[in-house]
């Protein structure tokens, strides 16, 4: 045979002895085969990830375990979640100015105390008519000092005095009222006044000992003039007076000495001032009782009915009212200052003292 003879005859051989018994692995071998041959893969063609792969593989990963385990939020951790929210939204989209943009001038303005007190909330009428009526507790404490006030004392110093009436000479009472008197060197006395058909009568009463101490009769014929409006001082006086009130004159053409305007105690002046007293505002019957413009309404009315049913000859019959400051020659009035102050000429609880 010759070598290339030798060589088939070989080969041929080695497929029979292959077809006869073939070779087997064991499964360590096979494994072994195996992952020889992945590595084999892997270092022949590596397999990349891209940032959007992961980013898709992450979010089907993290929906997987929602739904297997899903989570839950308590009430607080909600409202929380939603305020955070709500914060980056503001954040990021701020909401734009609506306002019209101010000048300068506008926004550098200070506010002034009549703004502030429009913008404040106004209070009910009963609570602006209690504040009115009793500004403090020491205001109160103060007027709760007049012995007006105490129970019953009014009515029976009212009803005393109407028990001094003539029906015969003053006739039958048309109005009683609550007042002050002003003299002509600025003192306040405490007067209960009485309009009856013929007379206006003007009673001192003692509001402590229940008795009236005197009283001054003034014809109503005889009434020529009545003035009302605010009191006023000569221009070189260091008086002071606010309010209003009313005079009543009786004799135009008599005017008071020069000894009688210097006298404080002078009684023979042909007028009268009157004005509210300090009680007038503590309840609605004494607010009646008090009330300047009422007194000079029904004073207009009897004088003029007076004058028509018994004139006074040589004068000439009528009333003439008139509105205008009323005048009070008084300069220096520290008697006055004093007195008024103190409410001297009122009924007043003062200790162990009286006027």
């Amino acid at each position: 045979m010759s070598e290339r003879d030798e060589e088939t005859f070989k080969s041929v051989d080695l497929k029979q002895q292959n077809q006869k018994s073939p070779v087997t692995m064991s499964e360590k071998d096979e494994e072994t085969f195996n992952s020889v041959d992945l590595e084999q893969q892997t270092q022949k063609s590596p397999v990349t990830m891209s940032e959007k792969d992961e980013e898709t593989f992450k979010s089907v990963d993290l929906k997987q375990q929602t739904q297997k385990s899903p989570v839950t939020m308590s009430e607080k951790d909600k409202e929380t979640f939603k305020s955070v929210d709500l914060k980056q939204q503001t954040q990021k989209s701020p909401e734009p100015d609506i306002h019209p943009q101010q000048s300068p001038s506008e926004t550098e303005k200070p506010s002034t105390p009549a703004a502030e007190a429009k913008a404040e909330t106004t209070p009910s009428p009963r609570t602006s008519a209690v504040k009115a009526k009793w500004k403090t507790s020491a205001d109160q404490f103060k007027v709760k000092k007049f012995f007006v006030l105490r129970p019953g004392t009014l009515d029976q110093g009212i009803e005393d005095v109407k028990s001094l009436v003539d029906p015969t000479e003053d006739g039958a009472v048309q109005g009683v009222w609550l007042m002050a008197e002003i003299d002509h060197w600025n003192n306040e006395k405490e007067r209960l006044v009485l309009i009856t058909e013929n007379n206006l009568l003007i009673c001192k009463y003692d509001f402590i000992m229940l008795h009236c101490q005197q009283i001054q009769k003034i014809p109503l014929n005889f009434i020529d003039r009545i003035c009302h409006g605010t009191f006023c001082f000569p221009p070189n006086s260091l008086l002071k007076r606010e309010g209003e009130g009313v005079r009543v004159f009786w004799d135009k053409l008599r005017e008071p000495s020069f000894t009688s305007r210097w006298n404080p105690f002078s009684v023979d002046y042909p007028f009268c001032s009157f004005t509210y007293h300090p009680v007038r505002g503590v309840n609605e019957q004494l607010g009646h009782l008090c009330e300047i413009e009422n007194f000079r309404e029904e004073l207009t009315l009897a004088a003029q009915r007076a004058h028509s049913k018994n004139p006074v000859p040589g004068k000439a019959n009528g009333v003439l009212v008139l509105n205008q400051p009323i005048l009070i020659e008084a300069y220096v009035g520290l008697m006055s200052v004093i007195g008024n102050q103190n409410k001297l000429g009122y009924c007043l609880a003062r200790g162990t003292i009286g006027f």
